[in-house]
């Protein structure tokens, strides 16, 4: 018997659901979205009689069906949910329901299963639906070539051009908001109308990329941080991938319009020959009625409920990397751990420069063995000083890669990833390392292994600095893509790593943030989300990278008075205060910071030992505001007991005040004490005084506001001059 086959099936938790109608060859989504509540016989025949299109004009003569698996044999003319072909031929799949699994949990959610069949194809599919009980939907697909379903057996293999997931939204879904970026500036956002046709968003790096999709959201026109509807999608995966939002003239079935994600698969990365099997990136997807922090605060509820999630508190870090660069000498670095010490500093990374033959960024990759030239004594003089003041000790890792210039790749030149023919061009001086053979992820495994035993490494902060640029592999004799299983070697390299090693954690960087989404994150413990510490580009990615880490994940690191990467000065208060609500860190040369420069960052760093406890753990939320000079961000208790907020400013922008200023988040029948937090210093205005308001919040006892007042009616706030910010601490009395 067929468990669900034919009837009506609904997913439901945290006030949103998924209504699946199976009678179908193959089952198609009558609703998802807001919770319709449980469903009785009646209703669920009314949503289904109502759920088919009109027969248009000029169309078949049948009403069109968008089903889970849309094929043109459906009448749907759009993106379809699988591409691919057998020597040319099977290019029409037609996949039928064999059998339906619903389990529905007590905490909320459940999950359907679909068993498929296509004859054409010779393939067999599970589709497996899973809404867990914050409201996010996972979808996973595994394929498997199957000869018996065909009458010739299927002697040629089926190549898999693309597989993707796609499910239906409504009309008033009118927006698109998806990211682009660059090296620096990563998850810049951008937004435009959902126009007839296809928006096609297609990552193909090796990785994501610092220009990564990262999170497309088809929203209301009304769509902002605390207000209007929205769907969005991400793929849990790191290495290709595609995006679509779509709008036909005829529709999806009796909806508007679709939004999908799918892994991207390269000419003949996927041949799958009788009993080979695919297993497909999760897919995810939200809604939410409370705009995009709606959306956040579902997939940042997700992830604190993962048993592998980080349950200790997120360590003060201070990384070697813009402190000293390839200049690895001990003294120097003896002097930095010290004052990293006096600040209150808890994990000391040394990053790049450590290994063979590593004196600037052309050489030495491949090779993780200690520089005996650099460090006679090993790394053990620096770790036992690191140990002596009860600090954790992390290490810079890229393993991926590897230099021309290295013993690894004079010995093994068939080791790099690329054309046999010819390499292309080098990026920072360096290739990709062909993981995918057996030889060349075990050196790199047991050589990182090696060092961790050695010096009992507490955190590894993991790189990958180039894109894959004609990544395919000669390692079965001709040049085959590789992007996939080179992403699955990484997988299975960190999963690796992490059994032989319990206690070890692990950042992911890729440049910055050019590797952030929720496969790497099942394997990491944090995001380095840009290798820009400027403060005012810094607000901006952290902000829109929340969208979907929450702020426990995200590294955010105190920069020198001159960015790096930016060459733009900024005062002391202004970094700390930016640097201050995420996982925050140092990475500046301390030893240039003078006596009060040291007091103020030993004040910052005792202020987030304070407050991570919240900032680990409460729901993120931004203000709505008319000027986008200006930023107002924060982070609630999950009990609403306390809240703090950032208000800052980046630019000169036309008004002269803020007017009246809501506090998303906040409960409008309590009643909060409001304290402005200037232990990290004074922002610098632009006007002669405070509101009166926010004078009585300077002083100790701060000043008593109605949550009425603070969240429905709104505050004036100061107006600071550019890049300043405040802190703003909030504690519920009644």
């Amino acid at each position: 018997m067929l468990d669900g086959y034919g009837a009506v099936l609904v997913l439901r938790a945290a006030g949103t659901s998924l209504v699946l109608d199976t009678a179908g060859r193959v089952p198609r989504v009558l609703h998802w979205g807001a919770d319709l509540g449980p469903l009785d016989a009646a209703a669920a025949d009314a949503l289904r009689e109502s759920g088919g299109p009109a027969v248009l004009n000029n169309s078949p003569d049948i009403p069109r069906t968008f089903s889970l698996w849309p094929t043109e044999f459906e009448g749907w003319a759009g993106t379809p949910a699988q591409e691919g072909h057998a020597a040319g031929s099977a290019t029409t799949p037609r996949p039928a329901t064999e059998a339906v699994r619903h389990r529905v949990d007590a905490a909320g959610g459940g999950t359907v299963e679909i068993d498929l069949a296509d004859e054409i194809t010779a393939l067999r599919s599970t589709m497996t639906i899973a809404l867990d009980r914050f409201g996010v939907l996972s979808v996973d697909v595994t394929m498997m070539r199957d000869a018996s379903l065909a009458s010739d057996g299927a002697a040629v293999p089926y190549t898999l051009d693309a597989l993707r997931v796609l499910l239906p939204v409504p009309e008033r879904a009118v927006d698109i908001l998806d990211f682009t970026g660059k090296w620096c500036r990563e998850r810049a956002p951008q937004r435009g109308p959902l126009f007839f046709g296809s928006h096609v968003r297609r990552a193909r790096r090796g990785k994501p990329g610092h220009d990564a999709p990262f999170l497309v959201v088809a929203g209301t026109e009304d769509l902002g941080f605390g207000r209007g509807e929205a769907w969005a999608t991400h793929l849990a995966w790191s290495g290709d991938a595609e995006y679509v939002v779509e709008r036909l003239t005829e529709g999806a079935g009796a909806l508007s319009a679709t939004i999908g994600v799918g892994e991207g698969l390269r000419p003949g990365e996927i041949a799958l020959a009788d009993g080979d099997r695919y297993v497909a990136p999760t897919a995810l997807f939200v809604w939410s009625d409370a705009g995009l922090d709606g959306l956040a605060d579902r997939l940042h509820r997700r992830l604190r409920a993962r048993p592998s999630h980080p349950r200790s508190p997120r360590p003060l870090t201070l990384n070697s990397w813009e402190a000293v660069y390839f200049d690895h000498d001990l003294t120097r670095l003896t002097a930095l751990v010290e004052r990293a010490a006096r600040v209150g500093v808890e994990r000391v990374v040394l990053d790049d420069g450590w290994f063979h033959g590593r004196r600037d960024d052309n050489a030495g990759l491949g090779d993780w063995v200690v520089d005996r030239a650099v460090w006679p004594d090993g790394l053990s003089p620096l770790v036992d000083l690191v140990r002596s003041h009860g600090m954790q000790f992390g290490i810079w890792f890229e393993p991926e890669m590897v230099n021309l210039d290295s013993d690894l790749a004079r010995a093994h030149p068939d080791w790099v990833l690329g054309p046999r023919q010819q390499l292309g061009a080098t990026a920072r001086s360096q290739y990709v390392l062909d993981l995918t053979r057996p030889d060349a992820y075990e050196h790199v495994l047991d050589q990182i292994s090696a060092i961790v035993d050695e010096y009992a490494v507490d955190y590894i902060k993991w790189d990958h600095n180039r894109d894959l640029s004609e990544a395919v592999s000669g390692f079965v004799g001709v040049d085959r893509p590789a992007v996939h299983e080179q992403t699955l070697a990484l997988y299975r390299m960190l999963d690796t790593l992490r059994a032989r090693h319990p206690h070890l954690e692990i950042e992911t960087c890729s440049g910055g943030g050019g590797r952030v989404d929720l496969g790497i994150l099942d394997r990491t413990d944090r995001v380095w989300a840009s290798d820009c510490n400027d403060p005012v580009e810094r607000l901006q990615i952290e902000r829109w990278t929340r969208m979907l880490l929450p702020p426990e994940l995200i590294g955010s690191h105190l920069g020198a008075e001159r960015s790096h990467t930016t060459s733009r000065r900024t005062d002391l208060s202004f970094r700390l205060t930016v640097a201050l609500t995420a996982h925050a860190g140092i990475e500046w040369d301390l030893q240039e910071a003078s006596d009060a420069e040291l007091d103020l960052i030993t004040r910052w760093g005792a202020l987030y030992r304070e407050l991570r406890g919240l900032l680990h753990s409460g729901r993120v939320v931004n203000a709505d505001l008319a000027d986008d000079a200006t930023v107002l961000s924060g982070i609630v208790a999950a009990d609403g007991s306390r809240a703090v907020y950032t208000w800052a400013r980046l630019a000169t922008s036309a008004p002269g005040q803020s007017g009246r200023v809501r506090f998303p988040g906040l409960d409008q029948d309590a009643v909060y004490t409001v304290r402005v937090r200037d232990e990290l210093g004074v922002a610098s205005r632009h006007q002669s005084a405070d509101p009166s308001w926010v004078t009585a919040a300077l002083t100790p006892d701060g000043v008593s506001l109605p949550g009425a007042v603070l969240a429905v009616a709104g505050v004036p706030l100061p107006t600071l001059n550019p890049q300043q910010a405040m802190l703003l601490d909030l504690v519920r009395t009644a």
